[in-house]
């Protein structure tokens, strides 16, 4: 019966590996506490995808070993993508660190705070979302090269998660009050190939559609080899989002086969087209990468022309990260710091005129909303269009009606930014 007091940071992926270890040990009688000044183990899962990343993690451990030093806590543990990468480089620096464990070693870290791991309890989950939506990550790591990424030293070879389990799973978040199902893989685009030869993210969508969530939302589509009839399930199946998260990087050629993504300007021009006449509803959002090694600013201005041409309903920038465990290590990086943050808020300036456009198309309108919190008489929830965490907000009075977390409610909007609709509910179901 020992409290442990669990940090999960990073991404979606990471969370979904924190809630099942907190399902293996909870089985195990640990008991979890959300304040760290009360637990006898902190267990931090970390993230090391990019540098201010590994720079969160590290600061995370070290206020971690302050309090074991000060007889706060009795043992501290670090886990996931950190360890990975630097393990023998850890254990030098923080020998006040009781264990380090990567990406694979779950066994491991349930052993190391005195539980147990059950197979049979693989597909269950105590959630650190609300209760209301959840991410089922449909596989682990990556077969892709793309030069600026580490996933797939971090992570191993693409691994389809079988869809039985993934149903099993999926089921058991359904009967806990899941109404909002985010799939997430580093890679949906090839769900399936290595398990049968063939691609099974159109029947496994289908499957789990047939399971009445309220909402399935697809997340993180390698624009390569992308099985398009998933587009026309998303047409014809109410309960699947008119969303797709697709992360393009670039458009200038040299760059993209630089960043070996297997896809030039022309092929992502007709994917992006076709994927907008099999679903003229669909809203597309997409991640891109300023400052690349070797980026000219020729290079630059084509991919603002680009993203004014296409005008995604929802983008992000990062600016090139330099990372040792990446392919593009070996390159030059000769894009100043201070030009790839320039080129970045530059992009996000065009953006957020594309997104004031779009959000003002929603003005006067009716819309479906998903609450996600209540603070007083207003309701803050998303749209179909809009994934946790990552998209845009909306803001409503409630107008009398009781609203709560997890609900859907009718909103009519009356007035909009580049981030947020706001609106009043009119109905409730």
């Amino acid at each position: 019966m020992r409290k442990v007091f669990l940090q999960s940071l990073g991404c979606s992926k990471n969370t979904v590996d924190s809630e099942r270890l907190m399902a293996q040990a909870a089985a195990n009688g640990t008991i979890f506490t959300n304040m760290p000044d009360d637990a006898e183990i902190i267990l931090i899962n970390t993230c090391g995808f990019i540098q201010d990343a590994k720079e969160e993690s590290i600061s995370e451990i070290l206020a971690a070993i302050d309090k074991k030093q000060l007889g706060k806590v009795q043992e501290l543990y670090v886990m996931g993508c950190l360890p990975e990468l630097y393990r023998k480089e850890l254990r030098e620096e923080m020998p006040e660190v009781d264990g380090f464990f990567g990406t694979r070693e779950l066994p491991e870290v349930l052993a190391a705070i005195g539980a147990l791991y059950r197979e049979t309890l693989f597909d269950s989950r105590i959630l650190l979302t609300p209760p209301h939506y959840a991410y089922l990550k449909i596989s682990e790591g990556c077969n892709r090269q793309c030069s600026f990424c580490s996933i797939p030293k971090i992570r191993g070879r693409y691994r389809s998660q079988p869809p039985a389990q993934l149903l099993r799973e999926a089921s058991l978040l359904k009967k806990s009050g899941v109404r909002e199902l985010n799939l997430i893989a580093q890679d949906i685009s090839v769900y399936g190939c290595d398990l049968e030869g063939k691609n099974l993210l159109n029947d496994l969508v289908l499957r789990l559609a047939d399971m009445e969530f309220s909402r399935i939302r697809l997340l993180y589509a390698y624009p390569l080899n992308f099985p398009m009839e998933v587009i026309d399930t998303m047409r014809k199946r109410e309960n699947i989002c008119n969303y797709l998260d697709i992360p393009l990087q670039h458009i200038n050629d040299r760059i993209l086969r630089s960043m070996n993504r297997g896809v030039d300007r022309a092929g992502t021009f007709r994917l992006l087209e076709e994927i907008r006449r099999r679903n003229p509803d669909i809203r597309l959002r997409t991640t891109m990468i300023a400052g690349y090694p070797g980026e000219s600013r020729k290079e630059f201005e084509e991919l603002l022309r680009f993203v004014e041409e296409i005008r995604f309903d929802r983008l992000g920038c990062f600016p090139y990260c330099h990372e040792e465990h990446s392919p593009a290590w070996q390159l030059e990086d000769d894009v100043s710091g201070e030009e790839k943050q320039d080129r970045v808020a530059e992009l996000m300036e065009l953006q957020e005129a594309v997104s004031q456009e779009k959000n003002q198309e929603f003005e006067g309108k009716e819309i479906m909303v998903l609450v996600d919190q209540v603070e007083q008489n207003m309701a803050f929830g998303r749209t179909e269009y809009d994934a946790p965490e990552v998209d845009n907000e909306c803001i409503l009075e409630t107008g009398g009606f009781e609203v709560r977390p997890g609900m859907f409610c009718l909103a009519r909007i009356k007035d909009s930014n580049p981030y947020d609709l706001e609106g009043k509910v009119i109905g409730v179901g």
